[in-house]
């Protein structure tokens, strides 16, 4: 009886590896769709230049999971380290073009409201050489923290039929309670960013 149970952890280490490799893909494209049921749970989606950009009313959004694990520098996070602040998620991978090009502007975006209550943090996935992801950061000089993910285990936390990861690159937006208050797919201009976070950061903390 005891040799039936030993394939189990690799039967569930596969199923995350298949649904991470689900997730990549759609990785680097402009162009995903968003979730099935948007109209059923408030979601609000439009298409601009930065991708399609989707919302959620204070009334229709569902809590975030506490992602974490160690930065690419090494040190302990957890996305509720930033409780009472707006977090700006980003998925990205160091091989992935469009997450290249929106770099730049993340990191603009990042510099111009860090000091008004909002915290950025990447999510590096499928880069299975930390160093590829850090020499991505200096090179882009790329400086809020991003988990290491290479496996995708974190981004499978997200409920599914909220306002998950779409595709690579995706940026979500967790409001002041750490609820997920927008999803833009696809890579982002600096203005479509401040697009969909401008409205979460001028909202009264509850």
């Amino acid at each position: 009886m005891s040799g039936m149970t030993r394939p189990r952890p690799r039967v569930a280490a596969a199923a995350v590896t298949a649904a991470a490799a689900a997730l990549v893909l759609t990785a680097c494209s402009s162009s995903g769709s968003s979730a099935g049921g948007d109209g059923q749970i408030g979601f609000v989606t439009a298409k601009g230049k930065g991708g399609n950009i989707s919302t959620a009313a204070v009334g229709h959004r569902q809590d975030a999971p506490d992602i974490g694990g160690k930065t690419l520098e090494g040190d302990p996070v957890r996305l509720s380290d930033y409780r009472g602040k707006v977090v700006v998620l980003n998925v990205w991978g160091s091989w992935c073009g469009p997450c290249r090009s929106e770099a730049d502007d993340l990191q603009r975006v990042w510099e111009k409201y860090r000091d008004q209550g909002v915290q950025f943090l990447g999510i590096n996935t499928r880069d299975t050489e930390i160093n590829n992801a850090v020499r991505f950061e200096q090179e882009k000089g790329v400086t809020f923290p991003s988990i290491y993910d290479p496996a995708g285990a974190e981004l499978l936390k997200f409920p599914k039929g909220s306002l998950n990861p779409q595709s690579i690159p995706t940026t979500l937006v967790v409001d002041r309670d750490g609820r997920l208050a927008a999803r833009a797919v696809g890579g982002q201009t600096d203005d479509a960013l401040e697009s969909m976070l401008q409205p979460i950061v001028a909202e009264q903390q509850k």
